[in-house]
């Protein structure tokens, strides 16, 4: 049987969540081994018990991850499982990042410079200038946006990457076999040629209200940052910016009027410090350490001989990809992670090696 099967049928299997999804996988390594344990032995996993192991084994319906898989071949969409090498690092870290990924689209979902911007549904003016004007001024440091394909600030922040020729991935609610708002099919075909569209829900599911908060833990979970433009107290954007917080990520949100009802959920983040207050993208560009110019910053690598036999190795690796998560670090290299730790500190020290945000690291 295809390995993608199980990887997909572990996403259906009742009382198994992303959370026990994840423990499963770390346990065993791979979907398939998930199925072919013995009960005894899921049994005694913690989370898990004999409820949850009975289910697993009871579990039958594989005949709908053989239609799912049809599904993504027909339309070209890429699953992306927990354990895959495209699969985003920054989220991928988290207790509760999905199981499962679907991707349609073409930009690098591991990008070195990744923002949310998100926002209420009925913006105002202001909020579209603020939008525009921010991803504008950021188009010089190749950043990506993400948001959530809603009306409003999402649109405008998709429109606006589009726009200035930067990558832009909407995250859905829904299965990729709709789009919801349907006013937004043509964005999304742009944003496929440029960005794409990112969902952990399969084909035929709708987007019911339930699975807003659940898609926004990935919209935060996949960004170095989330940019909150105009909201009320209440709402998605408030979730989004909570799910940040709780997973120890920057927030910043623009100040509004204290009358002004959209943007008091903004000065409600900064006023609780839930947020750091900004202006401009220049208060961005300085507080994620973006300001220097990583191209005047390019080091004779040939030069550092000196190097220990794990930095030479952390080196190496680095070589490979523009930007690399500590994690991936940590597992390719097959060095302790106090190991890497040194190294990767005593490199940045000697300007080779410089951090980004999200435990992301790259050559200077």
């Amino acid at each position: 049987m295809n390995n993608l099967i199980y990887k997909i049928a572990l996403t259906k299997i009742p009382n198994i969540g992303a959370v026990q999804a994840k423990t499963l996988i770390e346990h065993f390594g791979n979907a398939e081994d998930i199925f072919k344990a013995k009960k005894s032995s899921l049994e005694k996993i913690e989370g898990i018990g004999e409820i949850k192991a009975a289910s697993i084994k009871n579990f039958e319906d594989f005949f709908f991850a053989e239609q799912e898989i049809e599904f993504l071949e027909r339309y070209n969409i890429k699953p992306l499982f927990l354990t895959d090498e495209d699969y985003p690092k920054r989220l991928a870290t988290y207790y509760d990042s999905p199981t499962i990924l679907y991707y349609s689209g073409n930009a690098d979902l591991n990008a070195a410079k990744i923002i949310a911007v998100i926002g209420t549904r009925l913006h105002t003016e202001y909020g579209k200038q603020l939008t525009e004007k921010l991803i504008s001024d950021l188009t010089e440091y190749n950043i990506m946006v993400v948001s959530g394909m809603a009306f409003g600030i999402d649109g405008v922040a998709h429109k606006a990457a589009l726009k200035n020729n930067l990558p832009t991935i909407g995250v859905l609610a829904h299965g990729l076999d709709i789009m919801y708002p349907p006013e937004h099919t043509s964005l999304a075909k742009e944003m496929i040629n440029n960005g794409g569209l990112l969902t952990e829900f399969h084909s035929g599911t709708k987007p019911d209200k339930h699975n807003f908060p659940t898609r926004n833990r990935i919209v935060a979970g996949m960004s170095d940052a989330t940019i909150v433009i105009e909201t009320k107290t209440k709402g998605g954007s408030m979730i989004t910016a909570e799910i940040a917080n709780r997973y120890n990520k920057d927030v910043f949100a623009f100040p509004g009027r204290t009358t002004d009802i959209k943007s008091s959920g903004c000065n409600k983040l900064i006023k609780t410090r839930k947020a750091a207050m900004i202006t401009c993208a220049a208060d961005v560009v300085e507080m994620l350490g973006w300001k220097e110019t990583r191209k005047a910053k390019k080091v004779q690598r040939e030069l550092f001989i000196d190097l220990s036999p794990e930095e030479k190795i952390v080196l190496e690796l680095l070589k490979e990809k523009e930007t690399m998560h500590i994690d991936e670090l940590n597992l390719k290299s097959n060095l302790s992670s106090s190991s890497i730790a040194a190294a990767i500190l005593n490199l940045e020290l000697q300007n080779i090696v410089c951090s980004l945000p999200g435990k992301m690291y790259m050559i200077a």
